[in-house]
């Protein structure tokens, strides 16, 4: 079974220059494995004001198709991307992430 290095800081650094598009095996595979472990609820991102704003959400993985908001916004979908991975990272490994 993959498990993530919480050391492996390139993947996050690669992750943080390029969230979108085509990203190395190694960074493929942290993202397949954040996208698809097992949880109870799982971040979203809702657009508020098309291609303007964003706010974070939780989505149940059971029966329940609506999401619960935060107060949590964003104005660039780089910045809730990269705000996701964090929570995410953090929630695998048990260790913020020193990259800001």
């Amino acid at each position: 079974m993959f498990k993530i290095d919480p050391s492996r800081l390139d993947v996050v650094r690669e992750f943080k220059a390029r969230p979108f598009g085509e990203h190395s095996p190694e960074l493929q595979y942290v993202l397949n494995y954040m996208r698809s472990r097992p949880v109870t609820q799982f971040e979203v991102l809702v657009m508020t004001d098309p291609g303007k704003r964003w706010v974070l959400a939780y989505m149940p993985t059971g029966g329940v198709d609506v999401p619960k908001m935060t107060n949590q916004t964003f104005d660039r979908l780089e910045d809730a991307e990269w705000h996701v991975f964090k929570l995410r990272w953090k929630d695998i490994t048990g260790k913020d992430l020193p990259i800001d």
